[in-house]
């Protein structure tokens, strides 16, 4: 079987400190599920971690082959490997050739292992008939000589299970940190984050004690390996008391989203945070103006970044506008219907192929964060307008997304229940796991 694991864009690390707890993995086969909503596969294709100190699993050589194993060095090329182990270039390069089949030597890793082949010959010399080297955690590589000159390359794969992991954590300080804090992967908390960046203002909505869940897919190969994530499943955050919660499903028309409990899609017109890692500096309102000295009304919100930090495009829409603009340095203002517009200021510089009058798509980079301008530092101003007039981003009136209804709705309600049984296990055995511990460490002083 071969997997494709979506992986969703990063939004967001926020600051540190975090405790969390995580809930042991549960493989749940598909024979054993009455809800396909949660548990069917059909993906195609499968994009493993990658894995430099994996073990090379390729078809055995031929006995009384001599193997070389040589490591890759910063700057170092496949040819590089095989010339300064003796092998000739011509030859080498028929090699490198077979191998670009199914592997490209350009992906070769500082450290990642290559195993040179040698075919003990009389008088005590040696010909060169094949290399091996594992590609990821699920997949390994080999070239062979056929006859005199030609090489012909090959691939093996490991099979990979499918398990469903459950996590939750108390926030202290941010999403991303409780998350890492519990052992949930980046690509799973930006994932996770990104998506709820439609609902949450991270910078503000949060306090310290709310709490976090997430149910999430991991791919793991017979021998224990991690190849990779999957998709969230199912997450919630419970922000001052209230509960987010968000599920994945697809609709009878093919159609993948989240959704919260009563069928309405999380995803909204614009995004509050339309940028990675930033923290906010300045909201919408009066403030007294860092380099004019008085009160001056702020038009929208800032969040400062580093400098180059990409900015995503906070909805679907056309770039009305696109260059410098004065106090705003450079600047974008994207159209999204007609009475919405957005603006990004301070920019560094533009996105290649961002241009007036193109479309964007929410998500799109547009631009990367600077200091051009009226500016005292590098952020980005980020501004949402209705009918021409700045509005408050976080209390503006803006449609929502849509709202599933008749058989799609009671699709997804059988969804819901499937993925809360699946939770419900993954805690069930973090109980159990809990219990032996105890028992296990009863009377010793390290418990």
């Amino acid at each position: 079987m071969r997997l494709r694991v979506v992986s969703l864009p990063a939004l967001a690390l926020l600051a540190s400190g975090v405790a969390g707890v995580l809930i042991p993995t549960m493989s749940f086969p598909a024979s054993a599920q009455d809800e396909p909503a949660v548990h069917d596969l059909v993906w195609d294709a499968f994009v493993p971690q990658a894995a430099e100190d994996a073990p090379t699993e390729v078809a055995a050589a031929p006995a009384g082959i001599d193997r070389r194993v040589v490591a890759v060095g910063r700057g170092d090329t496949l040819m590089d490997l095989l010339t300064g182990v003796s092998v000739p270039r011509a030859e080498a390069d028929g090699a490198i050739n077979a191998l670009a089949n199914v592997y490209d030597p350009r992906k070769l890793k500082v450290g990642q292992q290559v195993t040179v082949l040698f075919e003990p010959r009389r008088g005590g010399t040696r010909r060169f008939v094949g290399l091996e080297l594992t590609a990821d955690v699920v997949r390994s590589v080999s070239v062979a000589r056929t006859g005199d000159a030609g090489f012909e390359s090959a691939e093996v794969k490991k099979e990979v299970r499918r398990e469903l992991v459950a996590a939750e954590a108390e926030i202290r300080s941010s999403l991303f940190e409780a998350g890492n804090g519990a052992g949930v992967p980046v690509s799973v908390m930006l994932a996770a984050i990104r998506t709820y960046s439609y609902e949450v203002d991270f910078q503000r909505d949060l306090q310290p004690g709310d709490r976090f869940k997430v149910l999430y897919e991991r791919f793991v190969t017979a021998d224990g390996k991690v190849a990779g994530e999957g998709d969230v499943l199912f997450a919630s955050l419970t922000v001052a008391g209230e509960e987010l919660a968000i599920y994945r499903h697809k609709t009878r028309d093919g159609r993948t989203d989240y959704y919260d409990r009563v069928g309405e899609s999380i995803r909204r017109a614009l995004l509050l945070t339309p940028i990675d890692g930033a923290r906010l500096t300045s909201g919408f309102g009066m403030r007294m103006h860092p380099i004019l000295g008085y009160s001056k009304m702020h038009k929208g919100v800032d969040f400062g970044a580093p400098t180059g930090t990409p900015i995503y495009a906070a909805g679907n829409g056309v770039v009305e506008e696109i260059g410098p603009h004065g106090a705003y340095g450079n600047y974008v203002r994207i159209r999204h219907n007609t009475d919405v517009t957005t603006a990004y200021a301070h920019m560094s510089r533009f996105a290649k192929g961002v241009r007036r009058g193109g479309r964007v798509e929410q998500g799109d980079v547009i631009g990367y964060v600077g200091a051009t301008g009226r500016v005292t530092g590098a952020h980005l101003h980020y501004e949402v307008l209705k009918k021409g007039q700045q509005v408050n981003p976080k209390a503006a009136d803006l449609p929502t997304g849509e709202k599933l209804a008749g058989r799609d709705l009671q699709a997804f309600e059988q969804t819901v229940r499937a993925t809360d049984r699946a939770y419900a296990e993954a805690r069930a055995g973090l109980q159990i796991a809990h219990t032996t511990d105890r028992k296990a460490c009863s009377g010793t002083a390290t418990c």
